[in-house]
């Protein structure tokens, strides 16, 4: 089984902690974007909206982190208790899985990615909105111990690899006692967490390179 994917994404490492997490072992093919090794005619191929992560199973190509993560879960998990089959929990891991795609990550996105990118200044009202969406994931941890209940689930292994990087490029979440508890506990119960916080420190010498150049 094939993964496209760069060391240094949020989302390629959130499929890692996922294939971890049911036991499945990644031919891990890395790509360098930078290079446009994402842009060969033999990728497009394989994809042709050209991101990452890209899973190739037996000839079956699947590309979006959240929809590898449940193809995983479904295909391979042992139960469903990673992405659990009762509608109502699963509408949960659904919403906080769209949350990090479309509010948390986007959020991070938004602040940092033109400082990295463009060389452009520091914007703070778009710091302001990644520190509301924090206090909405703040919100949705009140009285539970994971991000869609108790246990946990790809909601959680999606919004690790969120937060890592968060934290990596010094957000301070201690301000979001739910958040910092959740992560705290996120350290010792993840599936893979120590991979991820390692490419993660990997990934932060790119990301000082991209601004410093």
């Amino acid at each position: 089984m094939d993964l496209y994917y760069m060391p240094a994404s949020a989302p390629c490492r959130s499929v890692e902690m996922t294939a971890k997490a049911v036991g499945v072992t990644l031919n891990k093919k890395p790509l360098n974007l930078m290079a446009g090794e994402h842009l060969t005619p033999e990728y497009l191929k394989i994809n042709p909206q050209h991101t990452i992560p890209t899973l190739v199973d037996n000839g079956f190509a699947i590309w979006e982190s959240r929809a590898i993560m449940g193809y995983l879960v479904e295909k391979y998990g042992k139960d469903d208790s990673l992405y659990p089959k009762d509608p109502q929990t699963r509408a949960v891991v659904n919403q906080r899985l769209y949350f990090d795609m479309g509010t948390l990550y986007k959020s991070f996105s938004d602040y940092f990615y033109p400082q990295y990118r463009l060389k452009q200044p520091a914007d703070p009202e778009k710091f302001k909105q990644m520190e509301v969406a924090l206090g909405f994931f703040d919100t949705f941890l009140d009285g539970q111990t994971y991000a869609a209940g108790n246990s946990i689930t790809i909601a959680d292994l999606a919004l690790v690899a969120t937060v890592s990087t968060l934290v990596l490029v010094g957000v301070d979440i201690t301000k979001f006692p739910n958040v910092n508890k959740w992560w705290e506990n996120a350290k010792e119960t993840v599936p893979g967490f120590d991979d991820n916080w390692a490419a993660c420190l990997e990934a932060k010498k790119l990301f000082d390179q991209m601004k410093n150049n």
